[in-house]
């Protein structure tokens, strides 16, 4: 998928963070739309190795995918997960996300 404008970018995060008071509040808007939108499971290449994406995680101060491979289970956070070609539905807010770490 092709990056997104930051204008674009811009408006997801309007919408994510309307009522948002805080990065806190701001992350946590995020990380409802990444859940409403972002198409899971998927797989992608960590590492040279392949794993599931299961599902997407907040913790206290990021978002972090919960990535398995058999029995192993790691979390990794979006701003560092590698991104399958093609990209899955939903990954626009994962790059409205890392735009939004990015500032």
């Amino acid at each position: 998928m092709a990056s997104k404008g930051n204008a674009a970018l811009e408006a997801m995060i309007e919408e994510a963070t309307v009522d948002a008071y805080g990065d806190d509040e701001q992350l946590t808007g995020l990380f409802t739309m990444l859940e409403e939108h972002l198409a899971v499971p998927f797989t992608t290449t960590v590492l040279g190795v392949e794993v599931t994406v299961r599902k997407t995680d907040l913790t206290a101060d990021s978002i972090v995918a919960v990535c398995a491979r058999g029995r192993h289970r790691q979390e990794i956070d979006l701003l560092d997960l590698p991104l399958p070609t093609p990209a899955p539905d939903g990954t626009a807010w994962i790059d409205a996300y890392r735009h939004w770490a990015g500032r």
